[in-house]
């Protein structure tokens, strides 16, 4: 019986994964124990692996999380725990066997492909002859099926505004694309370019907001806005990072920010009320936030800020801190203003109708920047009237 087991997991060339070790730098948040051996538990057809997370904050490790890992095929037939990404802000890795996580490396693939010396091997005249006919075939057959997917493409019913043909880019650089323990927890809002999940990553939580493929220019509009520089501000929302979700037209493209659980001023206000510090101080660093988005700032170290409209103030944009400290988001529908270039005359009646002001209702709106930085100041104006009217200062 011994030698069959044996012989079986030769056959299935894996090392079966029974124990990993456990550890848990919050287990007093989250009341488990600290440290030990997780015993691994699945399905008889998943693989179980172990993991490690941890941190290099000034050379010293600090280890995050480790423990049990479920069926990744990331993680087959690794028998040592081994991250391989080029500078990542939390390392990963995962591995088979009884507590091989017990040790982990950091071994960064710093190229793709290394420059050979020796001389390739010169291919048969046959080989040669194939590829150099099949690929002019292949090559038109793809232009040929791309240009009719193209064609049939634009005779959908989808605006061509909110589909555009080219693709937006690779979302901006962030440490936590790819990073595997991203759950998505529960929906906390809808709006009209997606909804708004709470998310757990790692031992934190975060906000993830996933826009239909058909709002993508509202997600590439966001993204870019959030990556010019100096948007890092106390009073506007923080953004973590973007990445694409799916394939093909099952595309959900998402956008990671900080997640913050008193949500929205209109949902607070819905069940609060507020004393006259507590106003003046979400008064204040709103007003903060916008006033910082408003200016042009030259000569910063990571480049040059310029004025940016917000064209969607209201209540719902503004997300609140637990001590209450305001700070903007949803920039779907931004306009950044750089020097040298008009803003054009394409901006209609954007953002919500409620708070629009009387110039962008009647549509007498000059397309210049004070003009669309003070229907701001005037959406901005009606929230502070929503704030007072729940103030209980008399």
């Amino acid at each position: 019986v011994i030698y069959f087991s044996f012989l079986k997991g030769a056959i299935l060339g894996r090392s079966e994964t029974q124990e990993c070790i456990y550890y848990n730098a919050n287990w007093e948040k989250d009341k488990t124990n600290r440290s030990g051996i997780e015993p691994c538990y699945g399905d008889k057809d998943k693989r179980r692996h172990c993991f490690a997370t941890w941190k290099n904050i000034s050379g010293s490790i600090e280890i995050v999380k480790q423990g049990c890992w479920l069926d990744d095929i990331n993680c087959y037939d690794r028998n040592d725990c081994i991250e391989k990404k080029d500078s990542p802000e939390v390392f990963f890795c995962c591995c088979e066997g009884n507590m091989c996580n017990e040790r982990f490396f950091y071994f960064p693939e710093m190229e793709v492909t290394q420059p050979t010396s020796n001389p390739v091997t010169p291919k048969p005249p046959l080989f040669n002859t194939l590829l150099y006919s099949l690929v002019p075939i292949m090559g038109i057959a793809v232009i040929v099926l791309f240009s009719f997917w193209m064609y049939r493409h634009h005779k959908l019913a989808y605006p061509p505004v909110l589909v555009p043909t080219q693709d937006p880019g690779p979302p901006p650089p962030s440490p936590l694309m790819g990073l595997k323990p991203l759950q998505l927890l529960e929906i906390k809002a809808r709006g009209r370019f997606g909804c708004v999940w709470k998310a757990q990553l790692l031992n934190e939580y975060v906000a993830v907001k996933i826009f239909p493929i058909q709002d993508k220019q509202s997600w590439q509009n966001e993204y870019e806005i959030y990556s010019l520089p100096g948007m890092k501000h106390d009073n506007i929302l923080q953004f973590i990072g973007a990445e694409k979700r799916g394939t093909s037209i099952d595309v959900d493209l998402w956008l990671i920010t900080a997640f913050h659980e008193k949500g929205s001023l209109t949902d607070f206000l819905k069940a609060n009320v507020v004393s006259w510090n507590e106003l003046c101080h979400i008064a204040q660093t709103m007003a903060r936030g916008l006033a910082y988005l408003h200016e042009d700032i030259p000569g910063l170290k990571d480049g040059h800020k310029p004025a940016i409209s917000h064209r969607d103030i209201k209540s719902k944009n503004v997300l609140l801190k637990n001590n209450l400290t305001a700070c903007i988001a949803d920039f779907g529908l931004a306009l950044k203003f750089e020097a040298g270039k008009s803003a054009g005359d394409t901006h209609g009646q954007v953002g919500t109708r409620r708070y629009m002001a009387p110039e962008v209702l009647e549509g007498a709106i000059n397309f210049q920047r004070d003009a669309f930085l003070r229907i701001d100041m005037y959406a901005m104006g009606l929230v502070l009237w929503e704030l007072a009217s729940r103030c209980t200062a008399s």
